[in-house]
Order: structure tokens, then sequence, then C-alpha cells
């Protein structure tokens, strides 16, 4: 039914590469003086390496933002069933609600993840043309952040979703997610440069570690190479704290293990909440009809 409606799919797909653009356009600029200024007085900084840097944040960024925004905007299909009542006719049926849900969801990320690998696609590209520095280690790393993100993404849409039954209330949360999640899980500018408290609040969210994950596998190789040429490794500890690829939990560094176990472990728990709403509206019909 999502690939139906050619409207919000190709919403849905087109979003991501005009990101994509938009980024190139109007952040790669200021990425790149950041690097710059980071690499003042430092030899061997070629302009593949400088833009290799650049492309790697930018990858991470859209990413990180397009597994959640687009699940968001895939998942409006259970909204649009309540609104053209099409929920009520399955609701008729047998079935129980808690089946139902599960359906969409797994709709929702299989949608999400096909335009997530369109983008994925796309930056790939963009990187091989500016500066291609990772592994297929590094790949495999970035498309297994990229589900669980899209799974993290997905399950709190039907979360919220599940609340929502007017286009109204459709529009409202999609403008919220899209204008907000980027700078919340530091997308948009890095989470080091925020305030200490603020620092501190936006740690107990996962999206920012799955952020941090992206931009490290993203990363990677440009290090690697940083490394190779005789670059301190106290500058890359330093580089690495600025764009938030270490994040730091009340001043201690989360590891990369911890990172993943967290992330999952959000999934896990949204997924279990996502069921047990829809197991109390099970138990709801039930009533109504005796």
């Amino acid at each position: 039914m999502f690939f139906k409606d050619k409207g919000m799919f190709f919403t849905a797909m087109i979003t991501p590469l005009i990101l994509l653009f938009l980024y190139i356009a109007f952040l790669g600029n200021i990425y790149k003086d950041s690097f710059e200024m980071s690499f003042q007085g430092v030899s061997g900084i070629t302009d593949e390496i400088l833009n290799g840097c650049v492309g790697g944040q930018l990858f991470a960024s859209l990413l990180a933002v397009c597994c959640i925004t687009v699940s968001f905007c895939s998942n409006m299909l259970m909204v649009q069933d309540k609104m053209l009542g099409t929920y009520k006719d399955f609701s008729t049926s047998p079935v129980k609600t808690s089946t139902f849900a599960m359906g969409y969801y797994i709709a929702t990320f299989i949608t999400t993840m096909l335009i997530c690998l369109i983008a994925c696609c796309a930056c790939f590209i963009y990187l091989g043309i500016v500066g291609w520095y990772m592994s297929f280690s590094d790949i495999l790393y970035i498309l297994l952040d990229v589900t669980l993100l899209v799974m993290f993404g997905t399950a709190l849409s039907s979360i919220i979703n599940c609340f929502l039954s007017t286009q109204g209330q459709m529009s409202a949360v999609g403008t919220i997610v899209s204008a907000g999640y980027g700078f919340i899980c530091g997308a948009y500018m890095p989470i080091s440069q925020f305030p200490i408290g603020l620092q501190r609040v936006i740690s107990f969210l996962p999206g920012t570690y799955g952020t941090s994950l992206i931009k490290t596998h993203t990363m990677n190789g440009v290090f690697n190479e940083l490394e190779s040429i005789g670059f301190p490794k106290e500058g890359i500890t330093q580089l690495k704290d600025s764009i938030d690829c270490n994040v730091y939990f009340f001043g201690k560094n989360v590891s990369i293990e911890i990172m993943y176990s967290i992330v999952l472990a959000s999934v896990l728990l949204l997924i279990l909440m996502y069921i047990f709403i829809n197991k109390i509206k099970d138990n709801k019909k039930l009533i109504k009809k005796v």
C-alpha cells in the first residue's frame, strides 16, 4: 500500500537525495572550514583527505537523520488507514490488533530500509568522487548502523503514531521530527559544541549513540589515513571528540560495544512498549464486544 501511494513513496525516496544536495551545498563549506582549522600547520594533508573528512561527516549526518525521519514518513500509512476508516475494517476481523500492529512495523521497516539503502548508495558514490578511504568492514558496519537506526526509528514512530488519527496531527509530528531530530542527535552540529548541561541531557538519548556509531564508521578510514601520514594520535583523539565519534557520559568515554548495546536495548524496549500498547487496545476491543 505504501508503494501504491506514489506521492508518499516518491516524497520519502527523494527526501534523502534532496538533503544530500542541501548538505553538500550548505553544510559542506562549514565542515570544510572546521577541518581546515584542525589541520592548520600539519604537512601531508591533501585535498582528497580533507574532502574525505567532509564527505564522511556529511554521509553520517544525512543517514543519522534519514533513518528516523523516513521511518516517520513511511509509518504515516498507519495514520491514513485510521483517517480513511480502513483500520476499522481490520479491527472487525478475528485477527488480533497486535498482529496488525506488527504488520505495520515490519512493512515500515522494509520500506524505510529500501529508501535508506538508496541514500547509502548515493553517499557512497559521492565519497567515491571526493575521497574514498573506507574498507569493506567499514561498509558492513555502516549497513549495520543504518539497520539498527531504522529499527529504532520505526519503533519510535509506531508508538507515536498509535495516538494520531488526523491529518493535522500527522503533519505536526512530521514537522517537529524533521526540524528537531537533527539537532538533538548531533547530526547538524556536534554535541561537543553544546553547553555542558545540554550535553548531559542529550547523552541519555539513544539516537545520540546511533549517530556516533555512523560517524565513527564513515570516518574510520580517514582517521587511519591521517595516522599513516604521521598525524599525532592526540590530534586524532581531539578530532574524534570534536565531531562526536567519541561520546562522553558524564565525563566517561562510551565504548563502541556500549553504544551498540544502548541502541539495541532501546529498540527492544520500544518494540515491547508498542506491543503492550496494542495489547491494551485488544483488551478494550474484547470488553466492548462483551
